[in-house]
């Protein structure tokens, strides 16, 4: 899971591919609700057994597409330590063994014979959908193009123990050491912003709209488009340890969303046209956001979710890794039917938290911009796991 700013009518034909965040649905809330205090974690809520992945509505292309994901999903499934505490990388070796040479055309079987469904809490979920952006940006600054993209700056370290004090997970925080050795919080958006990463070399790429590339940093990932058409695509490389603020929500605080004079509607849309309406004041909202976001070229095959490997439209969701293994399907039914069906959990946002949250991959272009944008279901959702997991977890 954009930017119109001074540049949008030049660029409208651009934005027809554009899109960014987590996209804000018309009509839905632009903060999402804030997960609890505790549980922290899957295995603090805990399981109950789900019904049989048989009795699912579970159609054969959507089974084909959720198989390819898995196995893309695999190497990492089996070597990264699950921060939901549901499941370890052993337990993954059988599903993952058997779907290297599954055939396509049983997809569903495979399902049913390595995996069983499991329902976390009251399985009570809300998604919404994301997707590709794409915004105008070169890869050699130019007339028109003065934007930094940067890349993850060699300063952007973890405090040693001792430095800081960690959060309320035991990790320590991001920042920099200053000419004192003095362990220090990294600079903010305003501050990169007025160029305390300038002449440092870090830039991979130039934007034309400081709007559009806030967007694209929400989102994560993405497609810079030059004039001549040629395209950099970029994911994310790192962050700047600062906390990240909606601005949706910070407008709608402040009354500017709604259907009265002088208010925006709280869909992306709306959000840019305030920008693009009220330069200075866009902003001052923007820096609201101290949150910056770093890029590193990917190639022709992203775009790359946070599990390491290229994520699929209509196949692959963002997902809080502390309640849902990062890799594991998920079954979704939703009172919005294009997004119920079976989804691989390769990414995570932002705004992505708590228990059975998901933000749905849609692609990129108009129809995934379209259906992304007005995504906001809810419904209940099923974790697929292992065969055996959920004995391992009492019921809370």
């Amino acid at each position: 899971m954009l930017s119109r700013g001074r540049r949008l009518a030049a660029l409208a034909p651009v934005l027809l591919l554009a899109s960014c965040v987590r996209l804000i649905p018309e009509g839905t809330p632009t903060t999402p609700t804030p997960p609890p205090a505790a549980p922290a974690t899957a295995a603090q809520i805990g399981l109950s057994a789900g019904p049989a992945i048989s009795s699912l509505k579970l159609n054969d292309a959507d089974a084909r597409g959720a198989l390819a994901a898995f196995k893309a999903s695999c190497p990492r499934l089996q070597s990264r330590e699950d921060a939901s505490g549901l499941t370890t990388g052993a337990d993954w070796n059988g599903p993952c063994d058997a779907a290297a040479t599954w055939p396509a055309a049983q997809a569903r079987r495979f399902f049913e014979t390595w995996f069983e469904t499991a329902r976390l809490g009251d399985g009570k979920a809300f998604v919404t959908g994301y997707f590709e952006p794409e915004i105008a940006g070169v890869r050699t600054r130019q007339t028109g193009f003065d934007v930094p993209v940067y890349a993850l700056p060699p300063d952007l370290v973890r405090a040693a123990p001792g430095d800081a004090l960690p959060n309320d997970k035991g990790v320590l925080p991001l920042g920099r050491y200053d000419a004192e050795g003095k362990f220090v919080p990294y600079y903010d958006r305003g501050e990169i912003e007025d160029g305390a990463l300038m002449g440092r070399k870090l830039e991979i790429a130039w934007a034309a709209d400081p709007a559009e590339l806030f967007f694209l940093q929400v989102q994560g990932s993405g497609r810079l488009r030059a004039p001549d058409g040629t395209v950099l695509r970029i994911g994310y490389a790192g962050q700047n340890g600062h906390p990240y603020t909606g601005i949706g929500g910070v407008m709608r605080q402040r009354g500017l969303l709604g259907s009265g004079p002088g208010q925006y509607s709280g869909s992306m849309q709306g959000i840019l046209q305030y920008i693009a309406d009220q330069p200075e004041a866009g902003k001052a909202l923007m820096r609201e956001n101290k949150s910056y976001v770093f890029f590193r070229e990917t190639g022709v095959d992203g775009p790359y979710g946070s599990l390491g490997v290229a994520v699929r439209a209509r196949d692959s969701a963002a997902a809080d890794p502390a309640f849902t293994p990062l890799g594991a399907p998920v079954f979704l039914t939703l009172d919005r039917s294009e997004a119920s069906g079976l989804w691989v959990a390769q990414d995570t946002g932002g705004a992505i938290k708590g228990p059975n949250r998901f933000d749905s991959f849609w692609g990129a272009g108009a129809e995934a911009r379209l259906i992304a944008g007005g995504m906001s279901a809810r419904g209940d959702a099923l974790l697929l796991l292992p065969k055996g997991t959920v004995q391992r977890h009492p019921v809370r």
